[in-house]
């Protein structure tokens, strides 16, 4: 029985701290300023994003930001409206790839979306080395099955660092195709509920691209956003400030560049 425990902390921690860097620091600290990572956490976030995701931070959020400019238009890098739910899952690592290869040779049509973001691509994928981050999580796993033989501790570790293709591909597909809609932007925005418990409040699609600078994705009384009491806590910890300022000024899709 302390076997499973242990395994279900380890996945559970892991998953947190995917989770903690995409949708606290990637998404609404460094995509949206919706909070402010403190310095040391931003440099601690650049310097080490990509070895914990296997995602490169400028990247990811250079794609985000087209997404929110081109929702679910021909344009959008990942929407289900034209390609389909399953089809989402490969357009969003091909969208990533290329987004990758336009910042490295300097592109306008990229680099003008991420101007603000002072640091360049990881030189992971500078030297198209973005294997090692894989290796190194596969390495852990490899140890902790060969070397221990505890293989469901070290499989619940994998799963758990390397969840995001997958909690990627539930938000963009289905929180662009099923669910409600508490604000009309244009596009097929979505709060899908499920998504939303599973994916730490990233469900809410729909409040999210009506508010894209609110740190809190809930908007009305039953929805539940943990990715915000995520913030509440590394707030309280210094990692970062919670900027209310702008949290609940609505950004229209046609507006969306402007913002950045």
């Amino acid at each position: 029985m302390a076997y499973w425990i242990a395994c279900a902390a380890v996945f559970i921690a892991a998953y947190l701290l995917n989770i903690t860097y995409i949708t606290v620091f990637y998404h609404r600290g460094l995509t949206h300023q919706a909070v402010r990572l403190s310095p040391w956490t931003r440099r601690l976030v650049v310097a080490t994003g990509n070895w914990v995701t296997g995602l490169d931070p400028k990247g990811w959020s250079a794609m985000h930001r087209l997404h929110h400019v081109h929702s679910d238009t021909a344009k959008d890098p990942h929407s289900p409206v034209h390609y389909g739910i399953f089809g989402t899952m490969l357009a969003q690592l091909y969208s990533y790839n290329k987004i990758l290869r336009k910042l490295n040779k300097g592109d306008p049509e990229v680099t003008r979306v991420v101007a603000d973001l002072d640091f360049p691509v990881s030189w992971l994928n500078r030297k198209k080395l973005w294997i090692l981050p894989y290796v190194m999580h596969i390495a852990v796993w490899a140890v902790l099955g060969f070397g221990f033989h505890m293989w469901m501790l070290g499989y619940c570790y994998f799963l758990g660092m390397m969840s995001h293709p997958i909690q990627g591909w539930l938000v963009n597909s289905f929180g662009h195709s099923s669910g409600y809609k508490n604000f009309e932007m244009g596009d097929n925005s979505r709060n899908n509920t499920l998504v939303a418990w599973f994916v730490f409040g990233e469900g809410y699609q729909n409040n999210h691209h009506r508010f894209p600078k609110s740190p809190n994705f809930a908007v009305r009384w039953f929805e539940v956003d943990s990715g915000y009491w995520l913030c509440l806590a590394l707030q309280a910890l210094g990692v970062l400030t919670i900027d209310s300022a702008k949290a609940r000024e609505p950004v229209t899709v046609d507006a969306a560049v402007a913002s950045y």
